[in-house]
This record gives C-alpha cells, structure tokens and sequence, in this order.
C-alpha cells in the first residue's frame, strides 16, 4: 500500500501531501518496478544471473525500507518541532490566537448544520479582543505614537479593557481605563487586580463631552507625546487583527468548507475582518449580524438607515421625577426586577433608569408605571451600537436578526447544560443567530460562530440566581 494513505487517516485529506511522503511513493514504485522485472527474467536466467536478480531485489526493498524509515523519521521530527514552536511564547501577547473551533452538537441535531463555533474565551485575556488589544499596541509601537512608559488610554465596556491593561502589563506600559456604570463589578474588579487605573462615568450621548469615548479622548490628550487613545470603534487596526487572524484561522479550521458567518457587532472589527477575508476567498460565503434590543445596526442592515425604536425621543423620555438618597432603594430594587422579568432592563439596577439611580440620588416612580419612561436597554454587554463606527462601516453583511435578551439568557443557560459550555451573553446571542441563520439557509450547511467570552464575568447578570 502507498505511504501516503498511512498519514492521510491523521490529517485533512484537503490539505497538501509532505514532501517526504511523496518522496518515499516514488522509492517505492521504483522498487517494485525492479522486483517485477526481475522476476520476469528469473525464467530465461542461469543459476548465477538468479543469485544477482534476488540479490539487487532484496537492496532494492532494503533501500525501500530505509527510505521509508528516514522519511517518517523527518517527518515526525518536523512535527515535533511545529509543537514547540507552538508551546513557546516570548510573553502573554504570544499566546493569543490559535483558539480553536468547537462543534455545538445539540444545534447541530436541532439545525441539521454543522454548527462550529471559535472558542475565543482561551485567550489569556479570557476574550476574542485579545486580539484587537495586541494589534492596535503593536501598530502604535511601530508608527512610534507609543513610546516606553507611556500609557494606554481607551474607552470600553469591559471585556477591551481586560485585554489592553494584561497587554500594558506585558509590555511594560500604564493603561487608565474609562467605563460606563453600567459594566459589570467582575469586569471592574479584574481590571482593577490586572494593575490598571479605572475611571468610573455615567454613560451619555455620543454627542456629549462626558461620553466615556470622549472622556478617554481628553485624557490621553492630556497626557502628551507618547500616549495613545486606542479608539477601538474607529481604529482599522481593530478589523486588521481579526482579519490577520481569526478569518485565516477559520479558513484553515474549516478547509474552506464554511457556507455561513454569524456574529453581533459592537466596534465592528471582528464581523468586518472576518466577512472580508471569508467572501475574498469564497464569494458564496453568507455573513449574518446578530443585534441586541436598543441598538441601531440592525436597521442600518434592513433598511440602510441608523435608527431603534427604543432611542426615538418619544418614547425615550428621561423621568424628572428625583428624590434624596433618604428614600428607600427597595421600591427600585423591585421595579429593577419587574423590568428584568419583562425584558426591559439594563445591565445592572444601579442604571436601570434614563436618571441613572445612585446611592445620592433615586428616582421615584410614578403609579401607574409606566416603562416608557425609562430610556431602553440591554443586559447584553459589549454588542450593539447607535452610531455607525469606520470597522463596521467595511463589513460585508448580508442579512440581520434581532435577537430579545430572554433568547440569549436562556441559550446561555442551554449551552451550559447541553455543551458544557460556560459562556457570556453575547455569545449565547450569536447561538441565537444560528438558529435563525439555519432557517434562512437551510439543512446541511456549515454555520461558524464564536464564543467570545467566558461566563465568569456575568455571574451577577446573566447567571445571576437571585432572580
């Protein structure tokens, strides 16, 4: 049998033959030609001729063997090599990429699709922006903007500030952090034990100089030479990471054999390098945005326009009605609940309102209630966006879904039953979007997703048990 069908068994059959396998078929076939035309000759040779027709066969088969063995023998070593080239980093940032992609069997049998997903939560980081914090350090380091002990300054949900305060610490830089009240006491408390200054704000328009974008923006100014504001939203570093990387990586994961990307945006970065790069290699390839309650992207798919319901000024109304810090925090401890049972709440209780409640200041709630005076959000973190950023801008969309928190709460808690699976919102959100792409598309497709990161970081929120 050929030496080549032994490997073959171990490895992609799509991906080329070693040069040694097909050194050691040719050795072979030369030695088989030898031995069939000396035993041809064998019946019109003398007893003399017989003993040097045997005598070259068997060198011939010896020469086969040693081939063979010298061939495996580079193989193997090769290999090993390979595995220690992947076992050594030079630091942290070293390790990240190269996750790998994990099958979702229950959505496989319930779709009838081969239903892979990136496991980007074994980044050191814990987080696919891993990623998107090492390109844009590194591009800032070769353009010279960032300079030894500077520091990073960066605006962020979470999850991005995680990633750039451990890159910072590899690297040997200062991080200061800006974030919303709203982000998690697991994502601030780890950034915080990770050595970087947070600064803590209310979150506002876009529009407003108090925005936490705007706010990073200042600081990094004040700050001088040698400093950077990252701007993960408009920075084109964010979506060259992810097409450098996790799209080159899905491809060769997948041999090319992908019919289907589904994912949410929040800067963007991710869908646009990864739809880039899989529909430059294989135009068929069908790319689906994920959108939570409250953001407009959703729409700018649709229908090309930027707009949410939730945000229009009608409904969207701040409640003028404030009292002292003196009057109970239960009465909105219990509204906090009603709307969390209901799909309207936010993230956390301490911003469940457009007054954005604190221990200074309360909102009373008028009777009847009436959820329309509450500026509309989401307990997804880190996905979802009202403005239009330049990474999202570049991404090739074909389709959209809106998917309710309910859905995503509940898949999370699915994926953690059925899969082992220990994952955060808007990674059950992109299992959503399987379902609904696997409707669009039909059976017998391949759907990629990613995970993008771990559930330790929403154990108040989405695997919260006091609700």
């Amino acid at each position: 049998r050929s030496v080549a069908a032994w490997p073959t068994r171990r490895r992609n059959p799509r991906q080329p033959r070693p040069a040694q396998s097909i050194q050691a078929d040719r050795i072979l076939a030369a030695a088989g030609d030898e031995l069939r035309m000396a035993i041809e000759s064998l019946g019109s040779t003398s007893t003399a001729m017989a003993r040097t027709v045997v005598t070259s066969i068997a060198a011939s088969i010896l020469a086969a063997f040693a081939a063979i063995y010298c061939c495996r023998r580079l193989w193997h070593q090769r290999c090993k090599e390979c595995c220690q080239k992947l076992r050594l980093a030079s630091d942290a940032v070293g390790l990240i990429g190269s996750t790998p992609l994990i099958e979702l069997k229950f959505l496989s049998r319930i779709t009838g699709c081969r239903v892979l997903a990136k496991a980007e939560f074994m980044n050191p980081g814990g987080s696919s922006k891993d990623r998107v914090a090492a390109a844009i350090v590194a591009e800032a380091e070769a353009s010279g903007e960032l300079r030894p002990g500077g520091t990073i300054v960066e605006a962020t949900a979470g999850s991005t500030g995680v990633s750039l305060a451990l890159v910072a610490r590899a690297r040997g830089y200062h991080c200061l952090l800006i974030t919303p009240d709203d982000t998690s006491q697991e994502k601030q408390k780890l950034i915080r034990a990770l050595g970087a200054s947070l600064e803590v704000v209310k979150p506002a328009g876009i529009s407003d100089p108090q925005h936490p974008v705007n706010v990073a923006r200042a600081r990094a100014k004040n700050l001088g030479a040698g400093s950077i504001f990252c701007n993960q939203y408009d920075n084109l570093a964010n979506m060259r990471a992810h097409e450098r990387g996790m799209a080159e990586e899905i491809w060769e994961q997948t041999a090319g054999e992908v019919d289907a990307f589904v994912m949410g945006a929040g800067t963007g970065g991710t869908i646009a390098g990864v739809s880039r790069v899989l529909k430059r290699r294989k135009p068929a390839v069908r790319t689906f945005l994920v959108d939570p309650p409250g953001s407009a992207l959703y729409h700018r798919v649709k229908h090309g326009v930027l707009y949410c319901e939730q945000q229009q000024e009608r409904t969207a109304r701040r409640n003028r009605h404030r009292r002292s810090a003196s009057h109970s925090l239960k009465q909105g401890e219990y509204l906090h609940a009603r709307l969390l049972r209901r799909g309207l709440a936010c993230r956390s209780y301490a911003s469940c309102s457009a007054g954005r409640v604190t221990a200074d200041s309360e909102l009373r709630f008028p009777r009847p209630f009436t959820p329309f005076a509450f500026r509309y959000d989401t307990i997804m973190e880190g996905v979802g966006c009202d403005r239009l950023t330049a990474n999202f801008e570049a991404a090739l969309i074909d389709e959209a879904f809106r998917v309710e928190d309910a859905e995503s709460v509940a898949m999370a808690h699915r994926l953690l039953a059925e899969e082992g699976l220990f994952v955060g919102g808007s990674s059950a959100m992109n299992c959503v979007g399987v379902l609904r792409a696997a409707r669009t598309l039909g059976p017998d497709k391949t759907i990629v997703t990613v995970l993008c990161d771990g559930g330790s970081r929403y154990v108040s929120s989405i695997f919260a048990t006091d609700r």
